[in-house]
């Protein structure tokens, strides 16, 4: 092996030779996520194998004064993966097994590269199933749906990743191994709902009990469309205020629809249909009628122009499609795109939806919303051409405006994407600089000499307070 950089030697004698990435060719492939706006080289990527390994690289990391980043299949979409400064990525990739499964406990232990649909799929025989559900969740990790606190379109009924985890391994970042929570969860301060969305900056998780649950008696899914979002997002709060809770509450607009019907799973969505909603409910078969009646009433109480009921299993699975692959579907239609990520109370939608329309048009870029309306986690995807100079720069802007808008409405800068670099900034707008400087406090216990996952979350220090309360302004 040349020596190109005596940390590569190292690093090889405890995982091997061959898990190890160092020439530039290699490296390429983990110059950033899901968020490509930023691209920076690794100084190395280790491929551990098991927790010991993990533990391993961790303390000669720490040791020798290197920076390093854990990272899990690479899709998050706020650049919590992006190596800034030269870190050692620590890919988890290969620790993909599912250790144990106990159906009487409902609950199974997985390595953190385990993909997130392949846990429901392993279950599936025995009727149970994982409930986080990200779009991405065909690539995505447990993992790093733990370092994110991952949601996905059912999360309105059944909750986020932090309501499923039951238990940690983690290794800290001086590469001491430690054992969060359990069952039963012993008492004391909630260590796993802290580590849970640290998007690792506190530790590397190297096991995972998850909860798992019981397949529903019955499931029906609705499809309504609208031809004002305005009235399609007054149905939203009409559906819950009905007393009904759907598992999922799904709402795209009108570039949205585009995008999916140019897309991979295109439906025949009708063209110029301004919204359209995508509603599930499920549990005991014998209350699902009913639930669906009443639904398709407050959908023709809002002016619906057409509203339909899947009739068969197969209907169902192709509008999931449709919607679940969205965002790739808006390459079909842009060049480039950028997520965001913003949250609402859902009483503001209309509101909300028609200001990110005035910064659309401001700013002369489409903005395509597809987003959880249920529990107002929106995710607008701005559109632009990377190849015109400037345009990425704009994106950026346009995407601060937008969070700003979600903040000012009570509201926060993310739901599920996490904050990363590309919204570290962003935090003066939910949080004083002494609510960041607690968080930092407690992010220095876990990880004093800022090694592990350094420069992301929080912003820099010294940038003016004022930004708290000024929007960024898009000429």
């Amino acid at each position: 092996m040349p020596a190109i950089d005596p940390i590569v030697h190292e690093l090889a004698r405890i995982v091997g030779a061959d898990f190890v990435l160092y020439r530039r060719e290699d490296l390429a492939a983990y110059e950033c996520d899901g968020y490509t706006v930023h691209k920076h080289p690794p100084r190395a990527v280790v491929f551990p194998s098991c927790t010991e390994e993990v533990a391993a690289v961790v303390k000669y990391l720490h040791d020798q004064n290197i920076p390093f980043i854990p990272r899990g299949a690479g899709t998050g979409l706020s650049g919590g993966a992006v190596p800034l400064g030269g870190e050692v990525i620590i890919s988890l990739v290969k620790m993909k097994r599912l250790l144990h499964v106990d159906y009487e406990n409902r609950l199974a232990v997985v390595e953190p590269g385990f993909v997130n649909l392949k846990l429901t799929n392993s279950v599936a025989g025995k009727g149970y199933y994982y409930a986080p559900d990200p779009s991405s969740q065909y690539a995505c990790t447990i993992g790093g749906n733990v370092g994110e606190n991952a949601g996905g379109a059912h999360c309105l009924k059944y909750g986020v990743t932090t309501n499923h985890v039951l238990g940690l391994e983690v290794v800290l970042a001086n590469g001491e191994i430690a054992e969060i929570g359990g069952v039963p969860d012993a008492p004391g301060y909630d260590l796993m709902g802290l580590l849970t969305g640290s998007e690792g900056t506190l530790g590397i998780v190297t096991r995972i009990t998850v909860r798992i649950l019981k397949n529903p008696e019955g499931k029906k899914t609705v499809l309504a469309y609208f031809d004002s979002v305005e009235e399609a997002s007054q149905a939203v709060s009409d559906i819950v205020a009905a007393g009904i809770m759907p598992a999922a509450l799904e709402m795209m607009d009108k570039t949205a629809i585009e995008g999916v019907e140019a897309g991979t799973y295109p439906v025949g969505h009708p063209k110029g249909v301004e919204a359209v909603l995508l509603i599930e409910v499920d549990g005991i078969a014998a209350g699902i009628d009913d639930q669906i009646a009443k639904i398709v009433s407050v959908c023709q109480g809002r002016k619906v122009s057409e509203v339909k009921v899947a009739a068969t299993e197969e209907e169902r699975a192709r509008w999931w499609a449709n919607r679940k692959t969205a965002f790739p579907a808006m390459g079909s239609i842009s060049p480039d795109y950028l997520v965001q990520d913003g949250v609402i109370p859902r009483s503001r939608l209309p509101e909300v939806l028609e200001k990110i329309r005035q910064i659309s048009e401001r700013s002369g870029l489409r903005i395509a919303n597809v987003f959880h309306a249920g529990d107002g986690n929106l995710h607008p995807l701005i559109l632009f051409d990377a190849r015109i100079p400037g345009e990425t720069e704009l994106a950026v802007r346009v995407g601060s405006e937008v969070l700003k808008v979600c903040a000012d409405a009570g509201g926060s800068i993310t739901g599920e994407h996490g904050v990363g670099i590309e919204k570290k900034e962003e935090m003066r707008y939910v949080f004083t600089d002494d609510e960041l400087e607690a968080q930092l406090q407690i992010r220095d216990v876990f990880n004093p000499r800022n090694l592990l996952n350094p420069d992301k979350m929080f912003p820099k220090p010294g940038r003016c307070a004022e930004m708290r309360a000024a929007p960024v302004e898009i000429s």
